[in-house]
């Protein structure tokens, strides 16, 4: 085994005993959730006993951490992502993931109206949940003319001819997940009252 190696597996036992003090766990209590013997834990905890992948396992599921941390991995890169904006027709659209395939993720900015009053509809293959996080989103769709407001989603067949947009004269902002045909991101809210 390299130095590194061993200087990482050294540290874990550290790094266990700080969370599971950080989270107010006793070593016979953290015993009893994960099954490891408490001889066993204190012997990980005080580096007699290397970790294996059958301690951490439970271990991290307890702690609610990942096993990066409890053997303290190096960060995996640069989470963000930087996708460049497109704006059309008074739209503004910013893929929030890299990755080419389905379901697509966007935030899409609607600024004060600009389209005509009878807008176009449109249809294509794919499915569509939309999820309103400023602003008064106008949705129609088939027959309906819905109005949502912030904190309110809607998901529908995108072979349904459907436009949507401003509801007024002020800007809207949304997150919009499009799938392919026959994928849904099945909603499981409640409906609140309104006030």
């Amino acid at each position: 085994m390299d130095d590194e190696t061993s200087s990482t597996m050294a540290a874990v036992g550290p790094r266990l005993k700080g969370l599971r003090t950080q989270r107010g766990l006793s070593l016979t209590a953290l015993a009893q959730t994960t099954g490891i013997s408490l001889s066993t834990l204190s012997r990980l905890e005080s580096g007699h006993r290397r970790p294996t992948l059958e301690l951490l396992l439970p271990l991290a599921r307890v702690l609610r951490v990942d096993i990066g941390e409890l053997i303290g991995a190096p960060p995996t890169g640069d989470p963000r992502v930087r996708l460049a904006p497109v704006t059309r027709h008074g739209m503004t659209m910013l893929p929030l993931a890299r990755r080419a395939g389905s379901p697509q993720a966007y935030k899409l900015i609607f600024s004060p109206r600009t389209r005509s009053p009878e807008p176009e509809r449109s249809s294509h293959e794919g499915y569509e949940w939309i999820y309103v996080l400023d602003g008064r989103l106008r949705l129609l769709l088939g027959d309906n003319d819905l109005v949502l407001g912030p904190g309110e989603a809607a998901e529908f067949d995108t072979r349904t001819p459907h436009w949507f947009g401003n509801a007024d004269e002020h800007p809207v902002e949304l997150l919009s997940l499009l799938g392919r045909q026959g994928e849904r991101a099945h909603l499981r809210a409640r409906t609140l009252p309104r006030d």
